[in-house]
């Protein structure tokens, strides 16, 4: 453990004009209140406040900060009042004592809105002084070093929550040394086998570039020096986490990675910035699109710097980051950098410190958040917080945390459950969006509701949240369950009906046992999709019941690649014929939601008569005529009566497909589709093979409004010189 004097002279290397004294009351104050405590680790608990005191050391931050990392977890572990601190170390000191504590108490392992309230939370609770949040990310980091000794269970949760939350706010807060300790502590606990892989691939590729690496340093220093610009030329390996993200974001391999390795060119001035692009710029080709200044436009967190990759020696890419020491200190250091000590009459320990870009970012964002006005709020919100995180609003000024990449659709789903599943459209920022639009930081999204909608299935490879996708795969097999639930009904009081049986709910929920089925709703779902036939359901209720019967063989419902029909003993056989209308299901405007499909290869157009053929996910409708059907002849359970409706979409175009077969010459393709056209037909695809030297055969898919429609096309097409065959595929 560090011992008191060593703590105090790594203040005094930055500050020599340091409080002794305030210093060492801290550290024996400390040192008593936790007394015998002790760390997961077996260590005295005090080593804990000490290291994270020692810890804000390197960033030269002031004595006041010092002693409140020394004192942090007095209030909250022990028996220390915040009377005590107050009298003992002054009402600064007492103050960021207890921010502290009230940040300890915070949960962010949870997820969703509730992470994003307790985001705001931290965000007001070190709004009167920024060097709560720096004591606060100086003790996760301890803690992130000493993860190994917590329980396997706490570890996951509190290296998620360091990339969540802490380490892109370091990043926030310019703080890019610290941002990368954390992240890569965290991808070691999280991912250990591939964090250990990338760690071996770059100590690999350091034993084999080792010696480029040194050339091309040598040379960038040689060439500066020719021009006279006095610089310090540092390597720069990219971190073992960021290595990962890129791949995982870019789906690319650890080979093609070209800016793991870089140079930092640190000179004095702001003009030799300018002069050291243009030397490298004159040495060496550079790589268009790879230029960026961030000096004339410095990042919000107060970063400058310019980047630029070169063709450099060897035709290695070598990427350069040129900037002054003053901008180092602030990339490494962020908001700590900003404090300058200066005499002005009062004591060495009160600092005058200087606003940077980032705190005062942080701070108007604070402002913006505790106050009532929403469009000040949402204003001053648009930032960049998190990088593999969006904050967006909704009209309200509720805030809501997404990953990167979310949609509309996940905002509706993080809102809640029925704002996702009624969902059907979006307003992003006030104009309207589809409902996949990904979303970005500050972003204000309005979801449009229909009550009693349903998510469509397809939203489930569209979402990127668990909790969107898990609700839309539950929706839809309640969507499902409901469709088939009313078919099955229907089929089931049918069957009653030509068994000249009365149908009773109570006399079936009795009969339950003997269908294996939980609930009634069960049976219907099973009947409609076609698990239970209506007739079992219908000698279940009445044992006694007898009907002629005649075995046949299950068979797949056709070429559509729908699930084949469980085995039946025997069927009942009954050969379709005419039906009174009254009993016919109609195809359109029936009063349950059923998927409802046209057969492949010809479909059925209206004016001719159809049938339907009941399938595990629906309807398929043939025309009377298709030689399918022959398929079903032992499958009579299987046929329902249907019907045209066309009385809601009389001028609805519908598909059928036709076989021409063509001269095969210039032109004559052209002479088909200038003849459907004027028919007012239209052609939805379309594709042709040979057919023997002279002819060839093509298949169209073609959209008409019925038979007759049809008839006078195909009437038409075989007038025509070119065409030497037409028919109508079967469905």
């Amino acid at each position: 453990m560090m011992r008191q004097y060593e703590l105090v002279d790594r203040v005094r290397r930055y500050n020599p004009r340091t409080n002794e004294d305030l210093l060492n009351r801290a550290y024996v104050f400390a040192m008593k209140a936790h007394g015998s405590q002790k760390r997961a680790s077996g260590d005295p608990y005090f080593s804990h406040p000490l290291e994270v005191a020692a810890i804000l050391t390197e960033f030269k931050v002031d004595d006041a900060t010092i002693a409140a990392a020394m004192l942090h977890d007095t209030i909250e572990d022990t028996t220390v009042t915040r009377e005590d601190v107050d009298k003992a170390f002054g009402e600064e000191i007492g103050g960021l004592v207890d921010g502290l504590t009230k940040l300890g108490k915070l949960d962010f392992v949870t997820r969703h809105a509730q992470q994003a309230e307790n985001f705001r939370k931290l965000l007001l609770a070190i709004a009167d002084d920024a060097r709560v949040l720096l004591v606060k990310l100086a003790d996760r980091l301890h803690n992130m070093r000493t993860l190994q000794f917590m329980p396997e269970a706490k570890r996951a949760r509190i290296a998620e929550d360091t990339l969540d939350i802490y380490a892109p706010l370091a990043g926030r807060m310019g703080m890019q040394s610290m941002r990368n300790e954390l992240e890569d502590l965290a991808f070691r606990s999280l991912m250990p086998d591939a964090y250990e892989l990338i760690v071996s691939r770059l100590e690999g590729m350091k034993a084999k570039n080792g010696a480029i690496i040194a050339r091309i340093a040598a040379e960038l220093t040689d060439q500066f020096a020719r021009r006279g610009i006095k610089v310090e030329v540092k390597g720069r390996q990219k971190q073992p986490y960021s290595i990962w993200r890129k791949m995982e974001r870019r789906s690319i391999a650890f080979e093609q990675l070209s800016d793991i390795y870089g140079f930092r060119i640190l000179v004095d001035t702001v003009a030799d910035c300018y002069a050291a692009v243009g030397v490298a710029h004159t040495t060496w080709p550079s790589v268009p699109g790879r230029f960026k200044d961030y000096i004339s436009t410095p990042k919000q967190n107060d970063y400058r710097s310019i980047h630029t990759t070169v063709i450099g020696p060897g035709s290695q890419r070598v990427e350069l980051q040129i900037r002054t020491h003053e901008m180092h200190e602030v990339a490494e250091y962020g908001i700590a950098a900003h404090a300058i000590y200066k005499d002005a009459g009062t004591s060495a320990d009160a600092p005058v410190v200087s606003e940077s870009r980032a705190y005062r970012g942080l701070r108007q964002t604070i402002e913006a958040l505790a106050s009532d006005d929403s469009e000040k709020f949402l204003e001053h919100t648009k930032l960049e917080l998190f990088h593999d995180q969006v904050f967006c609003f909704t009209p309200k000024g509720r805030l809501i945390a997404l990953p990167r990449g979310a949609t509309a659709i996940d905002f509706a789903y993080a809102v809640h459950t029925d704002v996702g599943n009624s969902a059907v459209g979006a307003k992003i920022n006030g104009r309207i969006a589809p409902l996949i639009s990904e979303l970005h930081n500050g972003d204000e999204v309005l979801i449009s509701r229909a009550e009693g909608g349903s998510p469509p299935a397809a939203w489930d490879s569209v979402v990127v949240t668990g909790r969107a996708r898990a609700a839309i795969r539950r929706a839809t097999r309640e969507a499902a369950k409901a469709q088939f639930g009313g078919l099955g009904r229907q089929i089931v009081e049918r069957a009653f009906e030509r068994a000249g049986k009365k149908f009773a709910e109570a006399k079936l929920k009795a009969a339950l046992p003997r269908l294996a089925r939980a609930s009634i709703d069960d049976v219907f779902i099973g009947v409609g999709r076609g698990e239970i036939f209506s007739t079992d359901v219908v000698r279940a209720v009445f044992p006694n019941f007898k009907e002629e019967r005649k075995a046949g063989p299950a068979v797949p419902l056709n070429e559509s690649g729908w699930f084949g029909l469980p085995k039946a003993a025997d069927l009942v056989f009954r050969v379709p014929g005419e039906s009174d209308a009254a009993e016919a299901l109609p195809l359109r405007g029936i009063d349950f939601d059923t998927p409802v499909r046209f057969a492949p290869k010809g479909g059925a157009v209206p004016g001719e008569r159809i049938v339907g053929i009941r399938a595990p996910e629906g309807i398929v409708i043939y025309p009377i005529h298709s030689p399918a059907l022959v398929d079903y002849n032992d499958h009579p359970e299987l046929w329902l009566d249907v019907r045209w409706d066309l009385e809601d979409a009389p001028n609805l175009l519908y598909s059928t497909q036709i076989v021409v077969t063509l001269l095969n010459e210039p032109g004559a393709l052209g002479v088909i589709a200038t003849t459907i056209g004027e028919y007012g037909a239209n052609i939805d695809a379309i594709s042709s093979s040979a057919s023997g030297a002279d002819f060839r055969r093509f298949v169209i898919d073609l959209q008409v409004r019925d038979i007759q429609h049809l008839n006078a096309v195909l009437s038409e097409l075989r007038g025509k010189s070119v065409v030497n065959k037409v028919e109508r595929a079967s469905g």
